[in-house]
C-alpha cells in the first residue's frame, strides 16, 4: 500500500472512531445487554415467562372492561404484540362518532372547570406547579397519547391480566433497549425536525461504518500476519493494539452487519423522505403501510351500530388454525362498534419455519368477509424477506440462547475495541514533539471518553441492585438512579484525571457489584440460582448467570492487570535506578546532548498527570 493511501485510510478511520466513540460504547454496551430484554424484564418482576400462555378470548375480556370506562364506539384499537409473545402495547385513538366525541371533550371540560377551582381554594402556587408537573409528565410520557386526552395508551400482560401505564410498567430491559438507540435523548427538547436521539444514533451508525471500513482497509496488508497476533505479557501499549486490531477484525463481520442495519432501521426516515415526496405526494404514511410497518387505512365511519356479534378471541382463534406456523405481531381495529368496522391481522412466521415471512389479512366484520389475505409461512414478497432479514439479524431472536449470547460477546468485544482505540489515540499523540497544549487537549478528551465509557459497567450492576431493592420502579426512578450516578461517577473520574486509576476502579466495582447482583436478588425474592434452575426459570437464571459471569471474568482482568502495573513498575524503577548511577559515575548532567555521547535528556514532566506519573499508564 502506498504512503498516500495508507495516510488516507488512517486519517479517515482515528478521526470518525474519535468523533463517536463515546456514543457508540453506550450503544454497544446497551445493545449487548438488550438482547436479554425479555429476560430482564423476567428478573426484574420475578416472574418468569416460561413461554407464557394464554387464550385469545382474553383480548374480549380487556375490550369490555375498558368499555366499562370508556366509550368504544367509532374507535380504532390497535395491539402491539411484544417480543416475548404474550405482553401487548394497547393503543385505544380516539372517536370518529361525533356524539361519543362531543361526550369526551365535555368531560374533559368538567374535569378542566374543577381543577380551576380546586386552585382557588388551595394555594395557588403549588396547585399551578402540580398542574404543570402533570402536564410535563404527559408530554413526556414518550409513546401513545401524543397529548389526546380521550385516548389511552397502556401495557397489558395477557398470560396475568395486568394492564400496566408505560411509565408505571418500565423495566430495565425497556430501558437498555431504548438506550441502544439513544432514545432517552428525545426527551431533552432540540428540535431537529424528527427526533434527536433517533437521528444521532443513525448518524452514528452510519460514521461507524466509515471507520470500519477504512479500518479494514488499513489492516488489509497484515490482515493474514496480524490476525493471530496477541501478546499479552508485553507492554500496555502493545496489549492495546494486539486487541484492537485482533478483535477488530474478528468481530468485523458484526460490528459491519450492525451499523449496516442500524442505518436502514434507525435511519429509514432519512432515506423514505424522498420516496414519499416524489411517489406519495409527501405522505410518509402511506409509505411505512405500503412497507408493512404500519396499516393507517381509513374507512368511512356509517354511524351505524353492527348488528353482527364479533368476538376477537374466535377471530384469532380461527386465524391461528389457517396460519399454524405463524405468530401475532399487530391487530388493527378499525372503528369499533360500526358497521363499518373492519380487522386488519398482521402476523408473522415462525424462525422454525420460514426466516422472513410475514402475513397479512383484512376482515369486514359487518358481513364476515375476507377482504384480502396472503399467508404468513407461504409466498414471501422480496419485501418480507428484506426487512425480516434485517430484523432477525438486529434483533438475534433466531437461534434462541446460543446466538443471544454469541452476540452478546461481540457486543461486548466491540466495547473492548472502542476502549483500546481510545488509549493508541492517546498514547500516539502524548509525545513531547507535540505542543503543550495540544496534548493537554488530548489527555482531556480521552480522559472524559474514557470516563464516561468505563463507569457504564457499574452504573448499570448498581441500577440492578436499586431495581431489585425499591419497592417502587417507574420509568422517573430508573432514570434518576441511572443518569445521576452515572453523571456524578464520571465526573468524579473526569476530575481525578488518572486514566490508569479510572480503568482499575471502574472494572473492581463493576465486577463486585455483579456479584452482588444474583446475591441481592436471592435474599429479596428467594430466587436463588440453584432455585431458578429447578423450577425451570430460565430467564431469571440467565440474568443471573450473566451477572455472575461478568463478575468473575471481571476480577480475573482485575488481578492480572494490577500484575502487570505492579511489574512495570518495578522495571521502570530499576531502569531509572540504572540511568541514574550510570549518569553519576560518567559525571553526565542531564541537560546534555544525547547525540554528542554528553547525556541524555530527560523527558519533560506533564502537568496534566498526577504524581509526575503517565496519565495513559493503563
Amino acid at each position: 500500500m502506498n504512503l498516500r493511501r495508507y495516510n488516507i485510510y488512517f486519517n479517515t478511520h482515528t478521526i470518525s472512531g474519535i468523533i463517536i466513540c463515546a456514543i457508540l460504547y453506550v450503544i454497544f454496551f446497551a445493545g449487548s445487554f438488550s438482547f436479554f430484554k425479555n429476560e430482564i424484564n423476567a428478573w426484574q418482576k420475578n416472574e418468569s415467562d416460561k413461554g407464557g400462555t394464554y387464550r385469545n378470548i382474553v383480548f374480549d375480556h380487556l375490550l369490555d372492561s375498558i368499555g366499562r370506562i370508556k366509550e368504544l364506539k367509532g374507535r380504532d384499537i390497535t395491539f402491539y404484540m411484544q417480543h416475548n409473545g404474550h405482553s401487548s402495547y394497547v393503543n385505544i385513538g380516539a372517536s370518529q362518532d361525533t356524539i361519543v366525541a362531543n361526550k369526551a371533550r365535555a368531560i374533559a371540560a368538567q374535569k378542566e372547570l374543577a381543577e380551576k377551582k380546586q386552585l382557588a381554594v388551595t394555594d395557588k402556587g403549588a396547585a399551578v406547579e402540580d398542574a404543570k408537573a402533570k402536564d410535563e409528565k404527559k408530554k413526556k410520557s414518550g409513546r401513545g397519547r401524543r397529548g389526546n386526552e380521550d385516548s389511552m395508551y397502556f401495557s397489558y400482560d395477557l398470560a396475568t391480566k395486568k394492564p400496566s401505564d408505560y411509565s408505571d410498567g418500565y423495566t430495565m430491559g425497556e430501558f437498555l433497549y431504548r438506550l441502544h438507540f439513544l432514545a432517552p435523548l428525545n426527551q431533552i427538547g432540540i428540535n431537529i425536525g424528527r427526533p434527536f436521539g433517533y437521528t444521532l444514533a443513525g448518524l452514528v451508525s452510519f460514521i461507524f461504518l466509515f471507520a470500519l471500513i477504512s479500518g479494514l482497509m488499513l489492516h488489509w496488508d497484515k490482515i493474514k500476519s496480524n490476525f493471530f497476533v496477541f501478546r499479552p505479557g508485553n507492554k500496555w501499549k502493545t496489549i492495546w493494539t494486539d486487541m484492537h486490531t485482533a478483535l477488530g477484525v474478528i468481530g468485523f463481520p458484526y460490528q459491519f452487519m450492525y451499523a449496516l442495519t442500524g442505518i436502514v432501521l434507525i435511519v429509514n426516515s432519512v432515506l423514505i423522505i424522498p420516496f414519499s415526496k416524489y411517489l406519495y405526494d409527501g405522505k410518509q404514511d402511506e409509505v411505512y403501510a405500503a412497507l408493512g410497518y404500519n396499516d393507517n387505512t381509513k374507512y368511512t365511519y356509517l354511524y351505524e351500530p353492527l348488528t353482527t356479534t364479533f368476538n376477537m378471541g374466535d377471530f384469532l382463534d380461527k386465524l391461528e388454525k389457517k396460519w399454524p406456523n405463524s405468530h401475532m405481531n399487530r391487530i388493527f381495529v378499525k372503528n369499533y362498534g360500526d358497521k363499518s368496522m373492519h380487522v386488519v391481522a398482521l402476523y408473522d412466521a415462525n424462525i422454525d419455519k420460514n426466516f422472513a415471512g410475514s402475513g397479512r389479512l383484512i376482515y369486514r366484520v359487518a358481513d364476515n368477509k375476507i377482504l384480502f389475505e396472503k399467508s404468513a409461512a407461504e409466498n414471501g414478497s422480496y419485501l418480507d424477506y428484506m426487512k425480516g432479514f434485517i430484523y432477525r439479524l438486529h434483533l438475534a431472536d433466531f437461534g434462541g440462547y446460543p446466538v443471544k449470547i454469541i452476540y452478546f460477546v461481540l457486543g461486548i468485544m466491540g466495547c473492548f475495541v472502542i476502549i483500546s482505540g481510545i488509549l493508541i489515540w492517546l498514547v500516539a499523540r502524548d509525545k513531547t514533539n507535540i505542543p503543550k497544549r495540544k496534548r493537554i487537549f488530548n489527555f482531556w478528551a480521552a480522559n472524559v471518553f474514557m470516563a464516561s465509557c468505563l463507569t457504564m459497567f457499574p452504573v448499570t450492576a448498581m441500577t440492578f441492585i436499586a431495581v431489585k431493592l425499591a419497592t417502587k420502579v417507574d420509568q422517573p426512578f430508573i432514570f434518576h438512579v441511572y443518569f445521576y450516578s452515572w453523571l456524578a461517577l464520571g465526573i468524579f473520574y473526569i476530575i481525578r484525571r488518572n486514566i490508569g486509576k479510572t480503568n482499575l476502579e471502574t472494572l473492581l466495582l463493576g465486577s463486585v457489584l455483579s456479584l452482588a447482583v444474583p446475591i441481592v436478588n436471592g435474599i429479596k425474592t428467594g430466587s436463588w440460582i440453584w432455585e431458578t434452575y429447578r423450577s425451570g426459570s430460565n430467564d431469571i437464571l440467565l440474568v443471573d448467570l450473566l451477572w455472575l459471569s461478568l463478575g468473575i471474568i471481571g476480577l480475573l482482568i482485575f488481578k492480572r492487570m494490577l500484575q502487570m502495573t505492579k511489574k512495570e513498575n518495578v522495571n521502570g524503577k530499576k531502569a531509572s535506578g540504572k540511568t541514574t548511577k550510570s549518569n553519576t559515575k560518567s559525571g553526565n548532567s542531564n541537560d546534555g546532548d544525547s547525540a554528542t555521547g554528553t547525556g541524555s535528556p530527560l523527558p519533560p514532566k506533564r502537568a496534566f498527570a498526577l504524581k509526575n506519573k503517565p496519565a495513559t499508564e493503563i
